[in-house]
């Protein structure tokens, strides 16, 4: 029997829907929840997810800002711009979209936004306080996909995962979440000797190294769930995940689809870490 698919674009959906209530109701108390979206230069990409976001937000009822600098503003400036953001009452959440231009440290430029409003999830702080189980804010992408496993009723304790990958926006903060929620994980990397021999046992795969086909058929566990968080392009062009999707959904018991999984889930995350934010500030 074919594996069940995880619909991101309808759980994204239903997401909005309940960030837009929760927008409703601080309208109510006269507060407009603001998040600020800062694009350096003309990378098409970014073009195209910042365009989704602010799009998203206004869906919902959130105010999003977008701030537009050249590719040649100096970091000094950038730096200046957030920190106006960080003394703003009005703004809420704080995005600088990645990538930036290679004469920008984005770490240094990370670290300068406020950690009550990096609804990224990005700053040190925030991985701290991941880490130790502390309120803080929750990367999109791996919080997205803690969302789909909730989804469909999965109970992570005592389930063995394997995250492949090991990035500091997906990878790491990802197993911390299975972790949190009792799974035994185990994070595996270009390093790892026997992938196969890893995925093999696995109840939960999550695959998130931007490499095409990095988990087949024979990798799979019979019933696992598959979350793909692989953005790539194939032979034709046309976009695919990490996950061999047609070998793997006929093994598994869950996966994700690329496009329409983790994509439309990650950008719904950001609108509910913009709304918590603007509720915490509001108290």
């Amino acid at each position: 029997m074919p594996a069940q698919i995880i619909d991101g674009n309808a759980l994204a959906k239903q997401i909005r829907s309940e960030v837009a209530g929760r927008t409703a109701a601080l309208k109510a108390k006269g507060v407009q929840p603001h998040l600020a979206i800062v694009l350096v230069g003309e990378d098409p990409a970014s073009q195209v997810y910042v365009k989704h976001k602010v799009a998203d937000s206004e869906q919902t009822g959130l105010q999003a800002t977008l701030q537009r600098l050249p590719a040649d503003t100096t970091e000094a400036d950038l730096l200046a711009r957030i920190r106006a953001l960080n003394d703003n009452p009005g703004v809420h959440g704080i995005l600088v979209q990645l990538p930036l231009p290679k004469h920008m440290d984005s770490h240094r430029v990370i670290e300068t936004i406020s950690p009550a409003k990096d609804v990224d999830g990005f700053h040190v702080a925030s991985a701290g306080a991941l880490m130790v189980g502390q309120p803080g804010f929750w990367p999109c992408t791996p919080y997205g996909c803690l969302k789909m496993l909730d989804s469909i009723g999965y109970d992570l304790k005592g389930k063995y995962a394997v995250v492949i990958g090991r990035s500091n926006i997906v990878g790491k903060p990802m197993a911390m979440m299975l972790l949190g929620r009792d799974a035994t994980v185990t994070i595996a990397h270009s390093r790892t000797a026997d992938l196969k021999a890893l995925t093999r046992q696995a109840d939960v795969v999550v695959a998130a190294v931007g490499k095409r086909n990095v988990l087949t058929a024979d990798m799979v566990k019979p019933g696992a769930v598959v979350i793909d968080v692989g953005m790539n392009r194939n032979d034709e062009g046309k976009l695919c995940g990490d996950v061999d999707f047609d070998g793997v959904k006929d093994v598994a018991g869950w996966i994700t689809p690329v496009p329409g999984g983790v994509g439309p889930m990650t950008r719904a995350m950001l609108l509910v870490n913009t709304i918590t934010a603007a509720e915490r500030a509001a108290h």
